[in-house]
């Protein structure tokens, strides 16, 4: 999902005005819930790969069986394999609720009918109040399949202490990541740490070169099947990332690692920057995280609008879950400002609704007013 700063900026400020207001209102809120709920059991599947996320969710759970006298049961997958094993669980044994991605991947699933319709949550919720656009993420024909979570903005990311130490400043310009690129090799650095073994690491930085060169309106073309890869309009974008390829630019052997490996290198100095999402924090030493810094991409294109890669996950009710009404409620607990801050917080998310508490998270604040 790419997003305008403009638009990100505003957001930003009008959750962080109305906090204060919001918190008051939910800490007076009881729980009330249907009897149907507090007799079933309420199943989970969820992908997360970030261990204070997991252990949130378990707190929840725990004072959600509290609260309800429901059973909840989560099953948490490695991240990978859940991406194939989504496939089938979701028509044959369904959870009552699973994590996924918004926009696209979670439109594949719904016009195979395998995401439930929930609109009647958001409404029931008031959703649309404080989620505002990025109600969009999960719509399909003016309906809601999911709840979007956090929002991780995509950019580069350096050490702070390693930039001061080469007295290095972020590029600005295709021509400033030229002569960085070069700096860097000097200093015996990789200029562009990135592992691919997953593939998306790439699909970021190709989203960043294309909106870059083309613009926001012939990305979304692209993402949306429209446009096709053979394009014209794609060259430019191929033969500028093969310039960087010849001149060693990212990491040598790069399929063979994943991205945490690529944050790692990044850690230990021995990358100097980094194209991914705000969850790189993961791969680094919670000492070394103060040190970590972002920017973002570059221009490529003069005049071409800056449009960043945001990525939204997201969580659904499958059409084939046995407790529907179970989950809804549930995810009505989960959904809470103070709960879903707590558990986005974990990841260094940025919160999709705009009564969430204000993170206390230096590298988010940053990126979100870059």
């Amino acid at each position: 999902m790419a997003i305008d700063v403009t638009t990100l900026s505003t957001t930003r400020r009008r959750f962080l005005k109305g906090t204060g207001a919001a918190l008051a209102a939910s800490a007076a809120s009881g729980l009330c819930l249907p009897a149907l709920a507090q007799a079933q059991e309420i199943t989970i599947i969820s992908n997360l790969s970030n261990v204070g996320q997991r252990d949130i969710l378990h707190r929840l759970a725990a004072e959600y069986e509290a609260k309800s006298g429901a059973k909840v049961t989560i099953n948490n997958m490695d991240h990978e394999a859940h991406k194939t094993a989504i496939r089938s669980y979701l028509v044959v044994g369904a959870p009552d609720i699973c994590f996924w991605f918004s926009g696209n991947r979670m439109k594949a699933f719904v016009n195979k009918g395998l995401f439930d319709d929930i609109s009647d949550l958001f409404a029931r919720e008031n959703y649309r109040s404080v989620l505002g656009a990025t109600t969009s993420a999960v719509t399909v024909g003016d309906k809601q399949y999911g709840l979007p979570m956090g929002g991780l903005l995509w950019g580069l990311f350096y050490r702070k202490d390693v930039f001061a130490e080469h007295n290095w400043t972020p590029p600005k310009t295709w021509t400033d990541l030229l002569a960085f690129g070069e700096a860097a090799k000097s200093a015996g650095m990789i200029p562009m740490s990135m592992g691919t073994k997953e593939l998306w690491p790439a699909g970021g930085w190709f989203d960043h070169m294309n909106l870059r060169i083309n613009g926001l309106d012939k990305h979304i073309a692209l993402m949306d099947g429209k446009v096709q890869y053979t394009d014209p309009m794609l060259t430019p974008v191929f033969d500028k990332w093969n310039d960087l390829i010849k001149a060693g630019f990212f990491s040598p052997n790069h399929s063979s690692f994943g991205w945490e490996q690529a944050g790692a290198a990044l850690a230990q100095k021995k990358a100097a920057m980094l194209d991914l999402g705000g969850f790189v924090r993961s791969a680094f030493p919670e000492a070394d995280v103060p040190q970590l810094a972002y920017a973002p991409f570059p221009e490529v294109v003069p005049g071409v609008a800056r449009y960043e890669d945001f990525s939204v996950n997201s969580i659904h009710v499958p059409a084939n879950a046995k407790n529907k009404q179970g989950a809804r409620d549930f995810l009505a607990y989960f959904y809470k400002p103070e709960n879903l801050g707590a558990f986005l917080a974990a990841e260094g998310a940025i919160p999709p609704r705009n009564d969430c508490p204000p993170s206390k998270d230096p590298l988010v604040n940053a990126a979100v007013e870059e």
